[in-house]
């Protein structure tokens, strides 16, 4: 029988829009001392430390560690937080580990690139998109709307002022018909989960965990994209196939999914990835927007947290603080945001290679 992987222990700091600080030791070593009390552990029971950080062989995490008792710990560094996650999983499932504590650290926003060509391009697949949907601009207008609602009830992200419709398509716009609040920007942060078998749950961890389902990782090499393929550029055949893979795994469907968190690092991102994960048919995602099925109150909560566009883009700290919010949900301990009595949650990740990781959580 396969091992499972359970979620034990979450811990997050303050999301922010400049620098964390000079010195950060102190924020990542309260950070993981929350996800330790809260899975009801001493520093004593992790097996090993899996780390990404903007910043190699991270000094201040080093001395947290050290402070925090966990000096003496194997550690790994691994170079993005999508792998970070998928390979602290993998440990368990395949023994290598009994118990892993994450940390993904990103101290400062990354500087961004000349962006000139990927606006181009994603304005490009959008106005595609409408032409070939009829589909409005307001519709992905309303995707950053809801993002900010959520947002707004998430005391951790830095972008949580709710917005109006109006708000969003009177902002700069950036590639029609998409305006500035429709994209993801830089932030920094740190995120901390303790993972482990189930045996060691068991054994050492209190109160409720959540458990890893299945998990599904897709690198581009193995999607032959087709000629014309549906917005191969943007990664939508990758995911489709992650998505795919993931349900078999798990003998599960996405009518089955009662909320997630995607990478919406733009409202375009987030409207293929419904239809890329079958939330709904091809074409079909501005009817759920306008339904508001992407919602409280619909069939579907999609980035609770308020997603990228609310929290920004971390690096390694993103991918954690997914899991992290899933968890909360799944446990009945997000607060203002929790989904009713919500049992199965999806994870979908991107890394920088295009490689896509979906995991599919399931309460305890």
């Amino acid at each position: 029988m396969q091992r499972c992987v359970n979620v034990i222990g979450v811990g997050m700091s303050a999301f922010s829009s400049a620098v964390l600080s000079p010195d950060p030791t102190a924020l990542i070593g309260r950070t993981v001392q929350q996800a330790l009390v809260d899975a009801g552990l001493g520093a004593s029971s992790i097996g090993s430390v899996y780390a990404a950080s903007d910043v190699p062989q991270d000094a201040a995490l080093h001395l947290a560690l050290e402070r925090g008792g966990m000096g003496g710990v194997p550690r790994r560094y691994v170079g993005q937080g999508c792998d970070l996650f998928y390979q602290a999983c993998q440990a368990i499932v395949q023994g290598q580990a009994d118990s892993i504590l994450l940390v993904g650290i990103q101290r400062s926003p990354a500087n961004l690139p000349d962006l000139s060509v990927a606006l181009a391009h994603l304005g490009a697949t959008a106005r595609d998109y409408m032409a070939r949907y009829q589909t409005r601009r307001e519709t992905f207008a309303m995707i950053a709307v809801k993002a900010r609602q959520h947002g707004a009830l998430n005391s951790l992200a830095p972008f949580n002022r709710a917005l109006s419709l109006e708000q969003v398509l009177d902002a700069s716009l950036l590639a029609e018909p998409l305006t500035l609040p429709q994209f993801a920007w830089p932030s920094a942060g740190v995120a901390a989960l303790l993972l482990c078998s189930s045996d060691f749950a068991k054994h050492h961890g209190h109160g409720p965990h959540v458990q890893v389902l299945a998990q599904a990782c897709v690198s581009p090499t193995q999607v032959v994209a087709k000629l014309g393929a549906t917005f191969a550029g943007v990664g939508y055949d990758i995911n489709v196939a992650s998505a795919r893979e993931l349900y078999e795994q798990a003998g599960r469907g996405p009518q089955e999914v009662e909320l997630c968190e995607l990478q919406d690092t733009s409202t375009l991102h987030e409207l293929l990835l419904y239809e890329a994960l079958g939330f709904c048919p091809e074409g079909g995602a501005e009817k759920m927007v306008e339904e508001g099925d992407n919602t409280y109150g619909g069939n579907l909560v999609v980035n609770p947290s308020g997603g990228l566009l609310s929290l920004g883009q971390a690096g390694a700290a993103s991918a954690l603080a997914q899991c992290l919010e899933l968890t909360s949900q799944l446990r009945g301990s997000a607060g203002r945001r929790q989904v009713a009595n919500a049992r199965i949650a999806l994870q979908q990740q991107a890394s920088a290679d295009g490689t896509v990781i979906t995991t599919l959580y399931q309460r305890s």
